[in-house]
């Protein structure tokens, strides 16, 4: 996961950057070029969201071969910000009932 995150993080601070992070550890840049490195890169797949708010967007992207994850934030305006990263996701099935 550290590579992948290190080559992720690398190939978006060579990408002109289309939004400022507010905070030092958010990785943000334009939605199409973020998912396109997601995709291609890291090899993940989206495989949940939810809106925020009504102009935010969360996504969870898992890399199904180890597991990683990472939480997007995609905002209306082209923007998209890397909130969290981890390792060993799990996905549950869902409750009886």
């Amino acid at each position: 996961m550290v590579r992948d995150v290190t080559i992720l993080c690398a190939a978006l601070m060579t990408a002109p950057v289309a939004a400022q992070a507010s905070l030092g550890d958010l990785v943000c840049d334009d939605t199409r070029r973020l998912e396109t490195q997601l995709v291609e890169i890291v090899g993940a797949t989206r495989q949940g969201q939810g809106m925020r708010e009504p102009d935010a967007l969360l996504e969870i992207w898992i890399v199904p071969r180890n597991g990683d994850w990472t939480i997007v934030q995609t905002y209306a305006n082209g923007t998209s910000c890397i909130v969290a990263m981890g390792a060993h996701w799990e996905s549950l099935g869902a409750e009886p009932g």
